[in-house]
């Protein structure tokens, strides 16, 4: 047995002796609540919804930027599954108490992009060299709030690492979810954007034009888990759920990463 397949199987048996005791505790009822980072809204609905109809049960979705779920949690929001868009958020709530720690496992990787509104003309490549400034031309680059939600520390980190952030810092328009950035975009608000690959792809007002290389920024990862507070036997059957093969084809053709 290889070291990846000792570490699945050593998971597994972490999410099954969860389950266990998740079992024995009393069911609240046949709905769960999902809070999930905004990035996972269309894939995430659609996952919910099939998973909805071959099981009964119900499922209601809050979709907001990470560190604002992270808080609503630790405040007492009645979520039953945590999906951030980072380690990070989902280490503020292990850390509070808030994570059922044996049932997180990391689901999803993603790549970040440079988005424009459509046409916007050939690709480039964004390395030191890109004269970022310049194809801005004045106008602003639409960014997830870059203290708080994934997405704009991502992309801080990325134009830190590229030697970029000090040139385009002063024209930087900031959204409460990295929806919000891409939505400047696409309305014509921004020049440019820093977004997922999975929020631009199939969104016909925008275009990307640059992926970041992964090794400007920390690697993208969405951990999910059960909150401590969940006594829904259906949450965990749900997470269980999100690693399937039929959630996996939504994932990506939605464009995520699979993590196994």
């Amino acid at each position: 047995m290889t070291l990846n397949s000792r570490r699945r199987a050593s998971a597994k048996r972490a999410l099954w002796a969860a389950m266990a005791v998740f079992l024995a505790s009393p069911a609240i009822g046949d709905t769960i609540t999902v809070f999930g980072a905004a990035s996972l809204k269309l894939a995430l609905s659609q996952i919910g919804a099939q998973w909805a109809q071959s099981s009964g049960h119900e499922i209601v979705f809050s979709f907001a930027g990470s560190s604002a779920l992270a808080r609503q949690i630790q405040q007492g929001a009645p979520a039953d599954v945590f999906i951030p868009a980072s380690q990070e958020w989902m280490d503020f709530v292990v850390a509070s108490g808030d994570i059922r720690a044996p049932t997180r496992r990391d689901l999803l990787g993603n790549e970040l992009v440079l988005i424009a509104p459509a046409p916007a003309g050939p690709p480039v490549v964004i390395g030191a060299d890109f004269d970022l400034a310049g194809r801005l031309a004045g106008g602003k680059l639409a960014m997830a709030l870059i203290d708080a939600v994934p997405a704009g520390i991502y992309g801080q980190q990325a134009l830190k690492s590229l030697r970029h952030w000090d040139s385009v810092r002063d024209q930087i328009a900031q959204a409460d979810s990295v929806t919000g950035a891409l939505n400047f975009v696409a309305t014509g608000e921004a020049a440019l954007g820093i977004v997922y690959a999975s929020d631009a792809k199939g969104i016909a007002d925008v275009q990307v034009i640059g992926t970041f290389s992964p090794s400007s920024h920390d690697p993208i990862t969405y951990p999910a888990a059960i909150t401590q507070h969940s006594a829904n036997p259906a949450a965990l059957a749900f997470l269980e759920y999100l690693h399937s093969s039929d959630a996996a084809a939504i994932w990506q053709a939605a464009g995520f990463d699979v993590l196994k």
